[in-house]
């Protein structure tokens, strides 16, 4: 009879590994980041260390690029097939979470990785903060208090730029999003131009939705070669959206051009039943709805434990 533990292990349709079964996988992979070049990459109140990027970072980068190969290779296969070579197209990376989490971290550390590596890649990001509705739409159609939900996005835009980068057009031009005004900046683009690599991260990047026309229909996930989910208790999660509200309450929050100026002068019993409320009311409920339902549907998920310390490493069977 097969053990219970065992048995469920064969029948996951993830492999798991602990932190020192994942780290193993390194096999030697140089370091390229120094401890001052990754404090620059991470976000406000998100903890990684260097023994995160050794033992998680540089095996999933290794990973990376052994997909990244084998697509290159499937492109030449298929080229020689064809009798004729179009143009390669980026080699697309989704990364998704609950707000807190650190998705913008990781995201930020795969690209300085990547870029580092001995293939040289050119490696770009963006966010999905960049489709969202300007806040006079939103305004307009009732839902401010709903931001980053999936119908604050303009999706058909949203779709229409992965279109464009995995049909292998460029430049192409994302629309930049500031989180110090909460909201899209005119005029203002951010360029991407035949990169190697593109990651595109962001809350709901990997949400389905709910058909109900019965017709094809396209979600952002379909462009994705590799989805990322970045997961944590959400317990955890409140406690580090409290904690990262608490600091903006002391940094950003008090620049007079802030959106969120009228928290900078919260006391800090305010301040954090304010916090705590903005959670339960709005990210909570977007976590629960629209983004933890999608965890399953990602190729790798990264568990963080209570400390922002990244504790096991679930990776989809081939």
């Amino acid at each position: 009879m097969i053990p219970k533990p065992e048995l469920e292990q064969r029948l996951s349709p993830y492999l798991s590994f602990s932190r020192a079964e994942w780290s193993a996988l390194r096999n030697g992979t140089p370091l390229p980041l120094s401890a001052d070049e990754l404090a620059s990459l991470v976000s406000l109140n998100d903890s990684v260390s260097i023994e995160d990027v050794a033992d998680i970072y540089l095996p999933l980068v290794r990973l990376l690029q052994l997909y990244y190969d084998n697509a290159t290779r499937l492109y030449q296969a298929t080229s020689t097939f064809f009798g004729s070579a179009t143009g390669r197209v980026p080699y697309v990376i989704g990364i998704a979470g609950s707000v807190a989490v650190g998705k913008s971290s990781t995201a930020r550390i795969l690209q300085a990785l990547l870029s580092r590596s001995p293939y040289h890649l050119k490696v770009n990001l963006i966010t999905t903060d960049g489709f969202l509705y300007p806040n006079r739409v939103l305004q307009e159609r009732g839902i401010m208090h709903r931001k980053g939900f999936p119908e604050s996005y303009d999706r058909r835009r949203l779709l229409k730029f992965m279109a464009d980068i995995k049909s292998g057009y460029g430049p192409v031009s994302a629309p930049v999003y500031s989180h110090l005004i909460y909201d899209i900046v005119p005029d203002q683009f951010q360029v991407v131009d035949h990169p190697d690599v593109l990651i595109v991260e962001g809350l709901n990047v990997l949400q389905r939705g709910m058909n109900t026309r019965r017709e094809p229909q396209l979600y952002v996930s379909d462009f994705f070669d590799f989805a990322i989910y970045v997961d944590a208790n959400e317990r955890d999660l409140e406690q580090w959206y409290i904690e990262r509200f608490l600091r903006l309450r002391q940094t950003a929050f008090r620049d007079p051009s802030s959106y969120f100026r009228r928290y900078a002068d919260l006391s800090e019993i305010e301040a954090i039943a304010t916090a705590r409320r903005i959670w339960r009311e709005i990210n909570y409920v977007n976590l629960k709805q629209n983004i933890e339902p999608t965890r399953w549907s990602a190729d790798l998920i990264l568990v963080k434990g209570p400390r922002h310390e990244l504790e096991r490493v679930y990776l989809r069977k081939l």
